[in-house]
């Protein structure tokens, strides 16, 4: 034929190196065996390919089934390496104070203090939720006890002499408990797991707690499993004189020794219904911010509600 001709096998043979270049695609037939020597027979026009070729071919057929492979892997549900902003609406930034929630948008607040580190939320609760959780409070309550120190009895009562009893969320069948829990989370960014129970109190004509820290001293009360990060009060009614929330060492004040616990002086936030307020009693590095001292001042005429939400730093609390 006229575009074949003979390639000896031989090893010797120098042909050999390029018989593999110079085959066919379409085939070949063996055409003779002559002196122990095997000659094919190529039916096709030769195709001859050197060897970069051969090197830029192979490399093709792997950069291909590379990415076949990674196609294949994310199709099937292999988790990708980063997250996909599938909305438009999630490359825009919430405005401040904004949550992402549909049913609370925004929480407006005051920052009060920042030693203590101390936010006032106005109109938190509406006055329905305020007159729900007084009813629900008023069958249980009892004196309030305090937190004794190592040796202390119950002698000093005198200390805190409201009335008050405490409420889970699930002592509310209504909802409304479980609203402002959620609410509070939202506003503090603490998660629910470490939120102890709410603490409804009742202060009545000259009824008051004395200065105190909401955070546990160890040297004072011993180890605990846990520590009051915070504590967020919501005021469930109007008072008419007195019944304040004060921190006598805000800002570093009256630290030189001579404070009398008994006193109602420095930072003062009024009550008035509804309004939410945030403190902290510990820094961002657990030690307790003794600025956080407050006292609830006496009330002078009417009447005091609130309730107390204290806030640890793990979920078991003692």
């Amino acid at each position: 034929m006229k575009n074949s001709r003979p390639v000896s096998c031989n090893p010797t043979n120098n042909n050999v190196a390029f018989s593999l270049s110079e085959m066919s695609t379409s085939g070949y037939t063996p055409k003779a065996k002559a002196k122990g020597k095997a000659y094919w027979h190529w039916n096709t026009t030769k195709t001859k390919l050197d060897f970069p070729a051969v090197i830029v071919f192979c490399c093709f057929f792997f950069v291909f089934g590379f990415l076949c492979s990674s196609l294949r892997s994310q199709g099937s549900g292999v988790r990708q390496r980063g997250r996909q902003l599938l909305n438009s609406a999630e490359y825009e930034l919430m405005g401040h104070g904004k949550t992402g929630d549909d049913s609370i948008s925004v929480i407006p607040f005051q920052v009060i203090s920042w030693r203590p580190r101390a936010f006032y939320f106005p109109k938190f609760a509406t006055l329905e939720q305020c007159q729900h959780i007084i009813n629900l409070a008023k069958p249980y309550l009892a004196p309030s006890k305090l937190a004794l120190r190592k040796g202390e009895s119950e002698g000093r009562q005198d200390v805190r002499t409201s009335m008050g009893t405490f409420l889970s969320v699930s002592d509310d069948p209504t909802g409304v408990l479980d609203a402002i829990e959620e609410k509070i989370a939202k506003a503090t960014k603490l998660p629910r797991t470490h939120y102890e129970h709410f603490n409804v109190l009742r202060y009545e004509l000259g009824q008051k707690y004395d200065s105190h820290l909401d955070a546990f001293p160890v040297e004072q009360y011993g180890p605990q499993k846990s520590q009051r990060v915070a504590t967020f009060l919501v005021y469930l009614s109007e008072v008419e004189g007195g019944g304040e929330t004060a921190f006598p060492f805000e800002n570093g004040l009256n630290m030189d020794g001579s404070y009398d616990f008994k006193k109602c002086i420095g930072l003062k936030v009024k009550p008035r219904i509804g309004d939410g307020f945030l403190f902290y009693s510990l820094f961002p590095n657990n030690t307790i911010d003794t600025a956080s001292l407050h006292t609830s001042c006496p009330v002078i005429k009417g009447e005091k509600w609130v309730v107390t939400k204290w806030i640890r730093d793990q979920k078991d609390f003692f």
